[in-house]
């Protein structure tokens, strides 16, 4: 009866609280929708120099397979001097030099080659940038053989075939590991910011004197701000199928089994920082260093876990989002592979019962 009126009475705080709502469905809702559409690991419409010193039928062609070529807005200029300045001040990312002989060399038995200069700073637009230069040179010799009635015999014949996300669009891999700094947020800042501001209004003192147990008070914190996030969760899976247009392969239940368990974590870490900041700001604060960043860094939603220093690989392990995320690209793009799905959870099944756990440890009914 005590436990009820507890969990009606955190129900009703949240009715009265708009903050609490706008942590759970306003906050995924906007950070969808800037991750979603702001941010891709995709390289399209790259500014390029094409530098052709004789103009002629072949260059022609070649600088139109450049101009057709969604990954790329050309600039043709005849002057290298004029290219690389443009490049010098960022106004292109790569220049592409077609000499004076190409059309000759390119009967030759020799060949004719042609000088790619990619801006290095940013290293995965220019790994991008020289790939889809390759890409479309390729192409372009392999539609000009055929115009010919020759064939273009390549040493190597590479047929690629891409599992899971044959779009190869990154914002496949990205919103499902949005949706669990989503989940990070809520939950922590859910229990870590609204427990402190019991503290600072002196309605927790309140609570300490009634007959309550601790056990009760803690349940009462977790029952509806646990509703609160799968709300939240329900909201980012659903943007991320129908708005984003990213597949659900896997089971609808594993993937709400897995939220669940890593809510339960990040409700137990939001717990763990209102028991040592009683204050909304540093409870706030303490939640975005604690859980946010690492699953932002760590947790292999933007930076391959395999390429880090083996001591962050390390740190990585005691990262829920690490084990969260793995699950999410799992069951999203791959399906239901329990050999990947069983052991991330039992982790986060014994992160859980830690952070809950230790919660209960350090609270008290007590005011020090």
């Amino acid at each position: 009866m005590r436990l009820r009126g507890l969990i009606r009475k955190e129900f009703l705080q949240i009715l009265r609280d708009p903050s609490s709502i706008a942590i759970a469905f306003l906050m995924p809702l906007v950070l969808l929708i800037l991750f979603g559409y702001g941010v891709s690991l995709d390289a399209e419409h790259v500014p390029i120099a094409i530098v052709v010193e004789q103009p002629s039928a072949d260059t022609a062609s070649l600088t139109g397979a450049f101009m057709a070529s969604r990954y790329f807005d050309p600039v043709v200029m005849h002057d290298m001097s004029e290219a690389e300045e443009a490049l010098r001040e960022k106004r292109v990312n790569a220049i592409v030099h077609v000499r004076d002989d190409f059309a000759h060399a390119l009967r030759t038995r020799a060949g004719a080659p042609i000088q790619v200069i990619v801006n290095g700073v940013d290293v995965n637009t220019a790994r991008l940038a020289l790939g889809y230069v390759q890409g479309v040179a390729g192409t372009w010799l392999e539609q000009r053989a055929r115009d010919r009635g020759m064939t273009l015999r390549p040493p190597v014949d590479l047929q690629p075939r891409i599992w899971f996300n044959p779009e190869v669009r990154s914002r496949n891999f990205l919103v499902p590991g949005l949706i669990a700094l989503i989940m990070t947020l809520i939950g922590a800042l859910l229990t870590a910011m609204v427990v402190s501001r019991e503290w600072e209004r002196g309605t927790m003192e309140a609570l300490i004197v009634t007959p309550v147990t601790i056990n009760e008070i803690l349940i009462g914190k977790l029952v509806p701000y646990f509703c609160l996030g799968m709300g939240g969760m329900a909201l980012s899976v659903a943007m991320g199928c129908f708005v984003f247009g990213v597949p659900l392969r896997g089971s609808l239940w594993v993937l709400v089994g897995a939220s669940a368990l890593f809510l339960l974590v990040a409700l137990g870490m939001g717990l763990l920082i209102s028991t040592a900041a009683r204050n909304q700001f540093v409870a706030g604060q303490t939640a975005i260093v604690v859980t946010f960043l690492p699953a932002f860094l760590l947790s292999g939603y933007v930076f391959d876990i395999a390429s880090m220093p083996l001591v962050v690989r390390g740190i990585t392990h005691v990262v829920a989002a690490r084990y969260y995320v793995a699950i999410l690209q799992t069951v999203f793009l791959a399906g239901s592979i329990w050999s990947v799905i069983l052991p991330n959870a039992l982790a986060l099944v014994v992160m859980g019962v830690f952070f809950i756990g230790l919660s209960r440890r350090k609270a008290r009914k007590r005011l020090d």
